[in-house]
């Protein structure tokens, strides 16, 4: 089962590593929380372009899009989960660098990073609909049935009007009470909000409402089981199957994309 019963745990190893990537603010309580941790069980690898900078990734009518990153390269596809091949692309200006995707009422979006725009497309056939301006950067897009969720690298979540693309609330996210920053690629599980967190090995388990932290998968070592390319290969990629209750996660230049089951500490 994905989801088991979990006892706490002190999580000072994993804190601190993203305490780093937070920055000094969330040096000292963080470190003394206790939440629960998760392993990982790999059920089974799939094949992955590693040329592929994998910015977004998400299952929707048990399709698999993937949403690419950097300038020249970014793209939105459809992909073959069992062989890894391209079945349907939709190339951004080299000018745009790709970032987070999401389906919302049909259609899907896709972020730029600094770049303040937000492309539409049909998600049936990734024809263009429409684009939107956003002030910030961005980051990591996921769909809880209501709004987008937005990540633009810190501590914050924005919460999107589909229709306007207009943020109507905003949630900081907290381990205890400082801030988790480089919040990246997002995806909306079970009533949770998942993201990776930039170049760290885990992935962070948000209550919405609260921002709070509420579990740590750790998925140090799943990096060693395929072919990465340098400093840049970092984990990043989250894509749950709400129909077969998959959850398949991969990484920026990674070979593999992998579908794995949670296994408490």
């Amino acid at each position: 089962m994905l989801f088991v019963h979990f006892h706490r745990r002190m999580l000072a190893v994993w804190l601190a590593l993203i305490c780093l990537l937070s920055g000094p603010a969330t040096f000292g309580q963080a470190l003394d929380a206790e939440l629960p941790v998760y392993d990982y069980q790999v059920i089974k690898s799939y094949p992955h372009n590693p040329q592929f900078f994998t910015q977004g990734l998400l299952f929707h009518e048990g399709k698999l899009y993937e949403g690419t990153g950097r300038h020249g390269q970014s793209a939105l596809m459809q992909l073959d989960l069992e062989t890894g091949e391209v079945v349907s692309r939709r190339p951004l200006a080299s000018r745009y660098f790709g970032e987070g995707i999401a389906v919302a009422n049909g259609q899907l979006f896709q972020l730029t990073w600094r770049e303040n725009m937000v492309f539409v497309y049909d998600a049936q056939t990734l024809a263009p609909v429409t684009s939107h301006f956003w002030p910030l950067e961005g980051w990591g897009l996921t769909w809880n049935g209501e709004h987008l969720i937005l990540s633009d690298g810190t501590d914050q979540l924005y919460f999107v009007n589909p229709e306007t693309f207009v943020a109507e609330k905003q949630v900081a996210v907290r381990v205890g009470d400082q801030p988790l920053h480089q919040l990246n690629e997002l995806e909306y599980i079970d009533g949770e909000v998942w993201a990776n967190v930039w170049m760290s090995q885990q992935i962070v388990r948000i209550d919405p409402q609260s921002g709070q932290v509420s579990g740590i998968i750790d998925l140090t070592g799943l990096a060693d089981q395929t072919q990465t390319s340098g400093s840049d290969s970092v984990l990043n990629g989250i894509a749950w199957n709400e129909q077969t209750r998959q959850l398949v996660v991969t990484g920026k230049l990674w070979a593999h994309l992998f579908e794995i089951e949670l296994v408490a500490r």
